[in-house]
């Protein structure tokens, strides 16, 4: 391998929207993301549908569902 080209890593601290940290190895020592395995709903199994603008109602009453 070349010499110098390759990043340090460092250790760091992953912060979730929810609350949830970490500790991990990175390239930047503190990183943060929207969602994790704690909130997101695949892992958590909870459906959170997220409604922008009335979407999901005008949906349903242009295809009758109630």
């Amino acid at each position: 391998m070349k010499a110098k080209i390759h990043p340090e890593y460092v250790e760091a601290t992953v912060h979730c929207a929810c609350g949830t940290e970490w500790q991990t190895k990175a390239t930047k020592p503190q990183l943060r993301v929207e969602v994790c395995s704690q909130c997101h709903p695949y892992f958590t199994g909870e459906q959170r549908i997220v409604d922008t603008a009335g979407r999901v109602e005008r949906f349903k009453r242009r295809y009758g569902m109630k």
